[in-house]
This record gives C-alpha cells, structure tokens and sequence, in this order.
C-alpha cells in the first residue's frame, strides 16, 4: 500500500475524538492528581545544576566498568558519588553533592579524587575536566528555569488569543500546563535526575505541542468558514481527523529519532531524550483531548471564527 493511500484512508477516518473527551478528561485528571501529590510531596531528583556540586571528567587508557570506578571512590572516602559513562566505555563522569565551601574547594576535592582513580589504575587514567556549581548558582537556575517555562506560556497566551480566539489560548494554555506537568511530575513519581537538559527539553515539548496544536485549531477556523452546515462538535472532530495523517507522521517520526538517541545516545543524554519522548507522547494526546476539549466547553462558536464583516460602501445615487 502506497503512502498516498495510507494518508488517504487517514483522512477519511471518521472517529469521534470529542465523544470521548469527558472519559479523558477524568484520565488526565487523576494521572495529573497523582503527578500534583508527588511533586509537593516527594519533590525532584535536581541534578548538580541546581543543587550545587562537582563533575569531573576522567579518561582511561582502556575499556573500563563503572563497578570499579565506583569501587575506587568508596575505597577513598566518596561513597556518595555517582558515576556514569560518558560517551564511549573508557569516558567516565563522576558527579559530588554540593559540598561547603568555594570553588577552592572543589578544586582540591578533584584533586583527591584522582589520586583515589590513579592510585587503583596503576596511573593509566587521565583527568579531562573539572566543573563546579555552587549552590548559590544552583538556586538561582532554579528560579531562572521557573520563570523560563512561566514566561512562555504567558507568551503563548497573548500570542493564540491574538490569532484566533481566546477561548483557544485558554485551551492551548491548559494544553501546555497539562504537558509541562506531566512530563515533570513523571520525573517526579520515578526520581529520575532532573537538571537544565531536561528544562530544555520541557520548554522544546512546550513548542513542539504548541505547533500540533495550531495546526487542528486553524483547520478547524478553516471548516468553520467552509461548511456552512455542521455543528461545533461536527467541525472538531472532522479537523482533528483531516490532520491525523500529519500527527500521526511527525509525530512519529520525531520519536524514532528520541528513542534512537534515548538507546544509543549515553548515560549524558537519557534524562534528555526521556522527557521529549515523555512529551511528545502526552503532548499529541493534549492537543485533542485537552487544547481542543476545553474550547469547545467554553463555547466556542462559527461567529467567533469569522472574518469581521466590512462596511458596505456608499452608493452614490446622483446621476
């Protein structure tokens, strides 16, 4: 079977999306309640980005296992390290809690570490990279990285309510806040390291389901100009199944390339390809059952669609 007959079948599919909007809508409810509970009670997992702390970068002249590397830092007194490959079997990153002190300190800490790695290596280790974040800094990324994700979805706001209608912002909005703390509170809930790639990749998924969904609203302002006959429910889901083929592929697509880079890519970037797989998955679902939802509860009608009507010119009678 062709493409263009795959794509075809898509868009004659007929499937009532907004019939089952109040069974999803009970669903997001009680997985973002459980998400809501485990943020406020369990908090984050926060990478040394945040809390402050120590990374270094080691190189071994061989293939090495993080069991001895780890073996080695207990052995000198770092129990609390946590040690992970970077890149190939013989890159080694080695992350410390946030310790008291300055950067001089992190500085002799580095220094202590290594002696511990070249002292169980027999010397055949090499020391690539020191980096410290103080607290203080970490704190501050903290809130910097809060108002971050705050200011785009004010911006977002302004930005769909200007286009369309303010009923679609509100749902768009809701959209991004039901995506952000979805794929946050998961992190939540499994405790998995959160730090400033994974920020990045919630304020990427708050673009990429940001554009799904302008693209299902202006089909749907499109068919509320074009079908004269149709109720709102009617025009919604006949949108939503014109710009399936389209979801279906991007999405589908993007997340073979995150889930290649998820399996492949390293220790580095798991958290990374995690919360975008995590928020492209949850991020198609919302601009259905979440975006589209919530505008047509508002009320949501064709006159709000339409084009404003222009003055009629003045007929001149004189002959």
């Amino acid at each position: 079977m062709t493409d263009m007959t795959h794509t075809r079948l898509l868009k004659e599919l007929n499937i009532d999306f907004m019939g089952k909007r109040f069974i999803a809508a009970i669903g997001s409810g009680v997985i973002l309640f459980i998400c809501l509970v485990s943020i406020i009670f369990r908090g984050f997992n926060f990478g040394l980005d945040f809390t402050g702390g120590t990374v270094i970068e080691v190189g071994y002249e061989e293939p090495t296992e993080i069991a001895d590397v780890a073996a080695a830092l207990d052995a000198g007194g770092f129990e609390g390290a946590t040690v992970q490959y970077f890149g190939s079997r013989q890159d080694i990153l080695i992350r410390l809690g946030p310790e008291q002190g300055d950067q001089d300190t992190g500085s002799k800490l580095s220094d202590q570490i290594f002696r511990a790695l070249s002292t169980a290596a027999n010397g055949n280790v090499d020391l690539r990279r020191v980096e410290f974040v103080g607290p203080q800094v970490g704190k501050q990324l903290r809130e910097q990285g809060g108002l971050a994700v705050l200011f785009a979805l004010i911006g977002i706001l302004v930005y769909v309510a200007l286009r369309f209608e303010w009923r679609f912002a509100v749902g768009a909005v809701a959209a991004l806040v039901h995506d952000v703390l979805f794929t946050v509170g998961m992190f939540s809930i499994f405790q998995i390291e959160f730090d400033l790639t994974v920020l990045a990749a919630v304020l990427a998924v708050i673009g990429y389901s940001l554009n799904d969904t302008i693209v299902i609203f202006d089909r749907i302002r499109e068919n509320f100009r074009k079908i004269r006959k149709g109720t709102v429910m009617e025009i919604s889901n006949r949108s939503i199944n014109q710009t399936l083929s389209r979801t279906i592929i991007t999405s589908g697509t993007t997340l073979l390339v995150l889930v290649a880079l998820f399996a492949l890519g390293g220790e580095a970037i798991h958290a990374f390809a995690l919360a975008l797989i995590i928020g492209i998955v949850v991020g198609t679902y919302s601009t259905i059952y979440i975006a589209t939802a919530i505008a047509v509860w508002l009320g949501v009608s064709r006159a709000d669609l339409m084009p404003a009507e222009k003055e009629g010119k003045v007929v001149d009678d004189r002959p």
